[in-house]
């Protein structure tokens, strides 16, 4: 057992027998090699059933990062570039003076469409071309290209559905084809996840909390206002436990969030930076174009600065906060990213729903940053 597997498995354990964590999964990959694998606890209280390598985590927007690298690997296929207009591929799409966004836009966050109505449900999420006429037709917040806000459901369906008219494949297939296949990872990286693989899913628990938000708290926070019956972030379809284990949501495709084990997300960035067993998803060239800077500064819709690329955040925590550092974290407290100044990757899934504390992927990912980083 190398060094830094050795300390990852220790801090893991520690975390489940405090009760910090229930079931977590760690994987790394340096220069195309995997040098982390390290589970801990179990994937299903109920059951006892324990967290191995394959089991697949509901991660949240940590999927964001797997939407972004199908369609940075369909671009250097030349399906589509990044200023492709969207109504090139999707027509409706340019509705209410939308015409002039781009795929660009799309993957940088700035198509101006963030939020979805304020009562959609999650039975609403799993209606794919319900949820895309709602966004094509929907009033752009501001002009397309213009500023930069989170868009926490409607980043998934747009970028999925310029996947879907470019291909005519859902996401889901093309990202089985393209890039879960070729790396060997198909049954551990999903977004619909197929009815019969819902039995190897870990099962989601929220963390404890004693704390509530009233209606009006939730008024005062820019991610929860409502623009014309929209808003960013419906009530009623809250990332949390409850909705990532409902078997409707796990099946359909809804790409703002993925179903994924540590170790087929982080070889899927490992894939980005270098070679894995002869894969390499986008050349160099590439790689340096959709890590670059496409935004700095105050979110439009979180109200908190950040940076963003093609598609990733850069820079992970704020005790992560490399600008080599470019992937995505989802609100439950798995994460995975990659740095392009050290060559390695790395993920951690985990089953307690912690509502955006990623002190988990600090302790963990920064163990293997900061040794593996060393090397």
């Amino acid at each position: 057992m190398n060094d830094t597997q050795k300390r990852v498995q220790e801090a893991a354990d520690k975390l489940v027998e405090s009760g910090t964590e229930r079931g977590l999964q760690v994987a790394a990959y340096r220069y195309g090699e995997q040098v982390v694998d390290v589970v801990a606890g179990v994937a299903d209280p109920a059951t006892g059933r324990p967290v191995t390598p394959d089991v697949p985590f509901w991660s949240a927007s940590t999927g964001k990062g797997v939407t972004s690298t199908v369609a940075h690997v369909l671009v250097e296929r030349g399906l589509f570039g990044y200023d492709t207009p969207i109504v090139e591929l999707w027509p409706e799409f340019g509705a209410h003076g939308k015409e002039r966004a781009t795929v660009r836009h799309a993957l940088n966050h700035s198509t101006g469409v963030p939020g979805l109505p304020v009562a959609t449900t999650p039975e609403d999420l799993c209606d794919w071309e319900g949820m895309c006429a709602v966004i094509a037709d929907a009033r752009p917040w501001w002009e397309p290209g213009t500023r930069s806000g989170y868009h926490p459901q409607s980043f998934g369906y747009i970028v999925g559905e310029i996947v879907r008219r470019a291909t005519g494949k859902p996401i889901s297939q093309v990202l089985r084809e393209e890039v879960a296949g070729p790396l060997g990872v198909a049954h551990e990286l999903f977004f619909g996840v197929p009815e019969s693989e819902l039995g190897r899913l870990a099962r989601l628990e929220d963390a404890p909390s004693d704390f509530e938000m009233s209606p009006e708290m939730f008024a005062d926070i820019p991610f929860f206002k409502v623009v014309d019956g929209y808003t960013a972030a419906p009530m009623a379809a809250m990332p949390d436990a409850g909705f990532g284990n409902r078997a409707d949501v796990l099946t359909s495709d809804i790409p703002a969030g993925g179903t994924m084990s540590a170790r087929a997300v982080a070889r899927m960035y490992a894939a980005l930076l270098d070679e894995v067993d002869g894969v390499r998803l986008v050349s160099p060239e590439r790689l340096r174009e959709i890590t670059a800077v496409e935004f700095g500064g105050v979110d439009e819709v979180t109200a908190f600065p950040g940076t963003r690329s093609l598609g990733y955040a850069l820079g992970a925590t704020q005790l992560l906060d490399s600008p080599t550092l470019f992937g995505m974290a989802g609100s439950g407290g798995s994460a995975a990213y990659a740095d392009t100044a050290t060559g390695i990757s790395v993920a951690v899934t985990k089953n307690v729903v912690s509502g955006g504390d990623f002190t988990t992927f600090d302790a963990l990912g920064g163990l293997v940053l900061n040794v593996e980083g060393d090397h």
